[in-house]
Formats: C-alpha cells, sequence, structure tokens
C-alpha cells in the first residue's frame, strides 16, 4: 500500500463532496462540501477547482480520486461524462494524479448511513456529499489494499481516462 494522504471527491451538479485519506491509506474521513461554482458570484471567492486545489495543498495530497457516477448497467451518463470533466480539469489544475473510480450507488450509500445514523432527509444534505466522498475513497482504498495495484484509471490532462 502506497502511503501519503488521498482526496476523495464526489462530484454533483450543485454541491462536490470532498474526504481525504490518513497518511498510511487506511481510513477515509469526510472534509468539507464545496458549492459546484465554475464562475464566483464575487471575483474574491475561489472557484470549486481552486478550492479543491487548496484542499489538496493543504493536506499535502498525493492523490485525487474522483468518483466516476456509472449508470448500474455500467454504461456513461451524463452525470458520467460530467465527472469526467470536471476529472480532467481538475488533473490540470492540481500537481498530483487525478484517478476516476467506479462510484454507482454510493449516494444511496451515503443517504442509508445517514438515515441509520437518526439524521432527517434534511439535515443530510450538507453533509451526504462529503459522506459519498469518503465511500468513494474508502472503497479506492479498500481496492488498493487488497490488489496492490491504485484503484481505477488515471486522468491525464488531454481528458484520457
Amino acid at each position: 500500500m502506497r502511503t501519503g494522504v488521498r482526496v476523495g471527491i464526489d462530484v454533483g451538479t450543485v454541491r462536490i463532496g470532498v474526504a481525504r485519506s490518513d497518511f498510511h491509506g487506511m481510513l477515509a474521513t469526510p472534509v468539507e462540501t464545496v458549492p459546484r461554482e465554475t464562475v464566483p458570484r464575487d471575483r474574491a471567492a475561489p472557484t470549486d477547482l481552486s478550492r479543491i486545489a487548496a484542499i489538496v495543498a493543504e493536506l499535502d495530497a498525493v492523490e485525487v480520486i474522483v468518483g466516476l457516477p456509472l449508470g448500474l448497467s455500467g454504461r456513461h451518463t451524463a452525470s458520467t461524462d460530467d465527472a469526467v470533466t470536471f476529472a480532467t480539469t481538475l488533473a490540470g489544475t492540481v500537481p498530483v494524479p487525478v484517478r476516476l473510480v467506479d462510484e454507482r450507488l454510493s449516494t444511496v450509500s451515503a443517504h442509508a448511513a445517514l438515515r441509520t445514523a437518526g439524521r432527517s432527509t434534511r439535515t443530510q444534505r450538507p453533509v451526504v456529499d462529503q459522506v459519498a466522498a469518503t465511500i468513494i475513497l474508502q472503497h479506492a482504498l479498500d481496492t488498493e489494499r487488497a490488489s496492490g495495484k491504485p484503484a481505477g484509471t488515471s486522468v491525464d490532462q488531454t481528458g484520457r481516462p
């Protein structure tokens, strides 16, 4: 298992969930929810990409894992294309590798986990994206630990997964 902090990302149309791993790649934990905003309303405010790049730098991360929302059949959807575009742009923004990892049902699992913890649907909204990012990242960590290889596929700055 490679060492170093990884950052997990759950890309949504409105919000982006962010999670992180510990240095040894054993455990993923929530970090924050970033508003999805490519052009800030206030010029002094950071965009979603600049905020994520700042988190990557603050944590001295070695890799970013972006959830790839495939359909249940494994086919690409509009959300899949959005996540690939986001990951490609992020790969050109951060100085570390970006990988796409299958995230089917991560948001469903996040809602279920929050319900089990006693959170109402209304109180889940601010944190569900963070929990989904945590699930995506933990899956990637567990996969790497089991296989000895990084999970998912690498994204380069040219947009090819």
